[in-house]
Formats: C-alpha cells, sequence, structure tokens
C-alpha cells in the first residue's frame, strides 16, 4: 500500500520572519507517526531578516535557502509543487506566513496572497484534498477560500478575528492544545504560537491531534 503523501509550506525559518521552527519540527513528528511522506516546499524569493535577538531587521534572505536549514536541505521551490502528486497540503504559521506567504500582516483582509501559494491552495481544495493550517497561516486559507465560508481557527486574538470575518470565513475560538475541522471544506487549523503562553507540549498536542484527521481525510 502506498504512503499517503503531504506537501509542507514553509516560508523562511525563524517565527519572526519565516516558518515558527517548533511547530514545523511538531508537524513533521506527528506526520512521521501517522507513517505518511511529507514534502517540504518554500518560494524562492528574497525576503526581510529580523535578527531573532534583538528582533531588529538585518537584511535579506532567500526564504528557500532559510527554510533549508528547518528541512535538512530536502526542500524545493514552491513552484515544483504539483497538486496531483499529493493528497494533503499544510501551512505551518510563523511570521513568514503573513510576511512572506502573503500581506497579511500589513493588510489584513485584504491582503495578497503569493500567486503559486494561491493556485495550489485552490488546486487542493477544487480536488476535494484536505488543508491544515497552523498559527497565524489559516488567514491565508481565510483569504483564499473565504467565498465558501470554511470554519477555521487562529485562537483567540480579537483583532486578528476580526480581519477574517471579513474575508467569509467563520472563526472559532479554540485552546492552544485542540484544533478545529470543517469536514466539507475539508479545512483543518490549530492556534499553536498564537497564545503568548504557549508551550511545546500544548502545541505539538493540537497540532498531532490536526494532523490525524487531515491523514483520514486525505
Amino acid at each position: 500500500m502506498n504512503k499517503k503523501k503531504i506537501a509542507v509550506i514553509l516560508s523562511g525559518c525563524g517565527h519572526l520572519d519565516g516558518s515558527e521552527i517548533t511547530e514545523v519540527v511538531a508537524l513533521a513528528i506527528a506526520l512521521d507517526k501517522e507513517d505518511v511522506s511529507y514534502s517540504f516546499f518554500a518560494p524562492d524569493i528574497q525576503t526581510t531578516t529580523v535578527d531573532h535577538l534583538t528582533q531588529n531587521e538585518i537584511g535579506s534572505r532567500n526564504a528557500l535557502a532559510e527554510s533549508a536549514r528547518i528541512a535538512r536541505g530536502n526542500i524545493q521551490p514552491l513552484d515544483d509543487l504539483l497538486e496531483a502528486h499529493f493528497d494533503a497540503l499544510v501551512i505551518p504559521g510563523g511570521a513568514g506566513a503573513a510576511k512572506n506567504l502573503s500581506t497579511w500582516s500589513t493588510h489584513g483582509a485584504k491582503c495578497t496572497v503569493l500567486p503559486v501559494l494561491e493556485k495550489a491552495i485552490l488546486a487542493f481544495h477544487n480536488n476535494s484534498k484536505p488543508i491544515g493550517a497552523i498559527c497565524i497561516a489559516p488567514a491565508i486559507l481565510a483569504r483564499v477560500l473565504g467565498k465558501h465560508q470554511p470554519s477555521l481557527t487562529i485562537g483567540n486574538n480579537t483583532e486578528v478575528v476580526q480581519e477574517i470575518s471579513k474575508t467569509g470565513a467563520i472563526h472559532e475560538d479554540c485552546p492552544v492544545d485542540d484544533y478545529v475541522s470543517d469536514r466539507l471544506n475539508k479545512v483543518l487549523s490549530t492556534p499553536a504560537y498564537m497564545y503568548d503562553n504557549a508551550t511545546p507540549a500544548k502545541i505539538f498536542s493540537g497540532i498531532t491531534k490536526m494532523v490525524r484527521e487531515l491523514v483520514e481525510m486525505a
């Protein structure tokens, strides 16, 4: 029996300017425990880099090259992602989701999403393949799939929830160690580090629960 194949979209390395590392590692472990195959992708673009000690901007780096740090070099350009080769899609969080994969951090509900990512999300959705999103990444799904009124969560951040509601998506408050499942739209989400008091164990719990249903749907 062939293993189910999951595509994972990264946006850099580090929660202030790319993918949140703990979330990606938790996701990789959860997927591995489900005995599925997963592949990493990231956009081959230059992005603003933030010193995670001082939180100051320090220039620019390539999102694909930075994402390769987490993926141990086993990663492909997002342009090479073919929906037909995969059974599900997952987007971890981190500021990169709101800065590099989209302009959510500056434009909220009116943001733009990288065309190649928007195309991938629509392809998976149109072919009834599940899509998972972690932390702030569900906001991207809200922007792209809002007309379908997907139910999703980013926890309970009032400001972000208000913006999500403008897209047509339906927000559900959710604790860090749980997830929200929209079985009609096959959209799953978990808040992770959207909570300041989140811990790695609680994040892993929420991601594991989400992944379990994602794989079942796939």
